[in-house]
């Protein structure tokens, strides 16, 4: 079983159940990982930040070509 670092709340994760980039998020905190392996299960912190800016990024240049 994973547990978030954060809080140390044990994740609820069926392997069974989710693929690669799925997103789980630990119901004690709020925080969201990705799911990045399966076997064995490998979660990484998701960077709310680094994400946002990139979708910005994508979304300056689709509307400079539209």
């Amino acid at each position: 079983m994973a547990s978030c670092p954060e809080c140390d709340n044990i994740l609820d994760v069926d392997v069974d159940e989710v693929e690669t980039g799925d997103v789980i998020v630990c119901e004690e905190c709020g925080t969201e990982y990705e799911v990045v392996a399966i076997d064995p299960l490998e979660l990484a912190r998701m960077d709310e930040d680094a994400y946002d800016e990139e979708d910005d990024e994508e979304f300056a240049e689709e509307e400079e070509e539209g």
